[in-house]
């Protein structure tokens, strides 16, 4: 069942989702507003932006364990619409910086909050599915986030973009706020990083959102330009792709609710070896674009699925710290980032596309042996209650 609270964690993705993709578009458009300024120095806001997602996940997350994830969001979705406000009115560069970066502080707050409230509000036995409907706010900030910002700069004007989206920062801010029965669980001792560490099995999990998220990001940091530059497509086709990958992974919001109806770990195993399976196969169509589609549509289901177990596993670790154990999980997703992109572009620059892939297939692995010693560990206490 949808409900409002759904509803507003979902937008409230999105809302972040479009702010984090919107620049790439519309950077030239920026640059004509400051003299003496490149469409790549106006990208550098984003690169900042994500360091600090990155910091603020590490080190500020934690507070949705001390005052509620509801108030965390609330209050990070407030700061986040005056970033963007002041990003729309930025009279330089180091202003849009500088909003930009006060965006990160505020999504890295907002990001753990969320993912926490999707397991507080969750129905038991359908936290997969309520965690898919939530994560396809991630598929409206890649297709409709990045399709209207280029629209409104070219009919508008680029500061309209960010008008447009602090306006919906604060349409959800007070609609978190006059929300209730977000089924709030407090901590009973300050949380952190290092208490979040500490949690039985958040390392091992941990560990293998960094290889997973290091896969996806190394490789779709260099799929444009394998499409532009090797295969030398047109730019439409390229942004077709992107816009296939990001139906790949709404179209699979859906099968949270068959996730929920098998053992987590059963899913994972088929999930992660299907995405090495995947992995090949877009470094084996590498050549031939309109088969490269065909396994970005596969890439996006399977990212999907993949991500919403990671993250239902996180969850279910320690109630009382979710939001610090979210955090890390936000921080080292945004790392990944740039990991991703400075590994993969030796490898990329000169081995070739194939290459990147295979490498993403090899990365994979450890969440497959991880998935797989789960599922043992499952069957070895099923057994043990057998034989009781």
């Amino acid at each position: 069942m949808i409900t409002r609270h759904l509803l507003l964690l979902t937008a409230a993705i999105a809302v972040i989702g479009a702010n984090s993709l919107a620049l790439s578009p519309i950077a030239a458009s920026v640059a004509k507003a400051f003299p003496g300024v490149s469409a790549a120095d106006v990208m550098t806001a984003a690169a900042v932006y994500g360091l600090a997602t990155a910091g603020s996940a590490l080190f500020l997350a934690s507070i949705a364990d001390r005052i509620g994830a509801e108030r965390a969001l609330m209050r990070a979705l407030l700061v986040l619409a005056a970033a963007l406000l002041l990003a729309g009115s930025a009279p330089s560069l180091i202003i849009l910086i500088g909003a930009q970066a006060l965006a990160g502080l505020a999504a890295g707050v907002a990001l753990p909050a969320i993912y926490t409230l999707a397991a507080q509000v969750a129905v038991k036995g359908r936290e997969s599915e309520t965690l898919s409907f939530v994560l396809s706010g991630w598929t409206l900030s890649l297709i409709a986030g990045v399709s209207l910002s280029a629209v409104l700069a070219d009919i508008l004007h680029w500061r309209a973009v960010f008008a447009l989206l602090a306006g919906a920062a604060l349409f959800l801010a007070l609609g978190v706020a006059r929300c209730r029965e977000w089924g709030s669980v407090r901590a009973v001792m300050p949380t952190s990083p290092l208490t979040a560490l500490r949690v039985r099995g958040v390392p091992s999990v941990l560990l293998n959102v960094a290889a997973f998220m290091t896969a996806f990001y190394g490789l779709y940091s260099y799929l444009g330009p394998h499409l532009s530059d090797v295969l030398m497509a047109s730019t439409t086709f390229a942004g077709l792709t992107i816009a296939i990958y990001g139906a790949g992974f709404g179209i699979a919001a859906p099968l949270g609710r068959w996730v929920d109806r098998h053992e987590p770990s059963s899913v994972a195993c088929l999930t992660f070896a299907a995405l090495i399976l995947i992995y090949l196969g877009l470094g084996a169509t590498a050549s031939l674009p309109w088969l490269l589609l065909v396994f970005c549509l596969a890439w996006g289901i399977a990212n999907h699925i993949g991500l919403n177990l990671l993250l239902r596993r996180l969850g279910e670790l320690d109630p009382a710290q979710r939001g610090a154990i979210m955090g890390l999980n936000s921080a080292v997703t945004y790392l990944c980032v740039f990991v991703g992109a400075l590994l993969y572009r030796p490898i990329f620059l000169h081995v070739g596309f194939a290459a990147s892939a295979w490498a993403s297939a090899m990365l994979v692995l450890p969440s497959l042996g991880w998935a797989l010693e789960q599922r043992r560990r499952k069957q070895a206490v099923l057994r043990c209650r057998s034989e009781v």
